[in-house]
């Protein structure tokens, strides 16, 4: 395994721990999850000024952190309208975790803990049981009419109300999965044309100046790969406000 590109997914403990039958070790994969959490938490405290608020004048730490948040609260205002401002710690806060956790994987010899499907799988998960008990306090009974669009006739509901439902169910799934998909395929496709270059210039002689192609190829798809990790924060961001105003105002 050490020359397969999978290699680069394997969750390594990095400091052992076991208490009974439960297992608390610290592994490569837990230590950047803190280390993005951390990283997002530390800027945070370094924006504010000896005050405790932000600077009038942006710094390049402020810049970047106001730019999310005006996307975050654009795509709430435009989703989920005026309702949709009570939300937005948690849909901030998923955005930016998902999008730290992303650029920090393409750190060499680094670890991308959204291209494990169980990580982005539970965000998504806790999205969904979220939203439900959002649409299920607020409209109670009346949520099953997500399930039957207006105006549907009894005989035309028996085939929608199953495909509807089919459809909801799998909402946590596409979600996971997309996120998960593209960052495991593009961390792969990466670390195959680096070993292809590696290869080539270990072999030498001609090979050893042709391998300046694949190298410049592979500086081409980081900044590809850099796009994807920040297309896929903002996909899953504005996905779940399009659920949660789904959930709101049961369209």
């Amino acid at each position: 395994m050490f020359f397969s590109p999978l290699e680069q997914f394997q969750i390594l403990p990095i400091f052992s721990f076991c208490l009974g039958n439960f297992d608390f070790s610290i592994t490569n994969g837990s230590l950047i999850c803190f280390l993005g959490l951390g990283s997002f938490f530390l800027m945070l405290n370094s924006l504010a000024s000896s005050s405790g608020s932000f600077n009038i004048i942006p710094n390049r730490f402020q810049f970047i952190i106001e730019s999310i948040y005006i996307v975050v609260f654009g795509l709430l205002n435009d989703n989920v309208g005026a309702v949709g401002k009570s939300f937005f710690p948690y849909v901030f806060t998923l955005f930016t975790f998902i999008l730290v956790s992303n650029i920090i994987g393409l750190v060499p010899y680094s670890f991308t803990i959204t291209s494990h499907l169980i990580v982005t799988f539970s965000l998504a998960l806790m999205t969904f049981i979220g939203i439900n008990l959002i649409c299920l306090k607020k409209h109670g009974i009346n949520m099953l009419s997500l399930f039957l669009p207006p105006g549907s006739s009894m005989v035309l509901a028996l085939l929608l109300v199953p495909i509807e439902l089919v459809s909801y169910i799998f909402r946590p799934i596409s979600l996971s999965v997309r996120l998960f998909a593209n960052m495991m395929a593009g961390h792969t496709l990466l670390k195959v044309i680096a070993g292809f270059a590696w290869t080539m210039m270990l072999a030498g002689g001609g090979l050893l100046v042709a391998h300046i192609l694949p190298l410049g190829i592979l500086v081409l798809l980081m900044g590809l790969e850099l796009g994807v990790a920040i297309i896929q924060a903002y996909v899953f961001t504005i996905l779940t406000c399009i659920y949660l105003n789904d959930a709101i105002h049961l369209h």
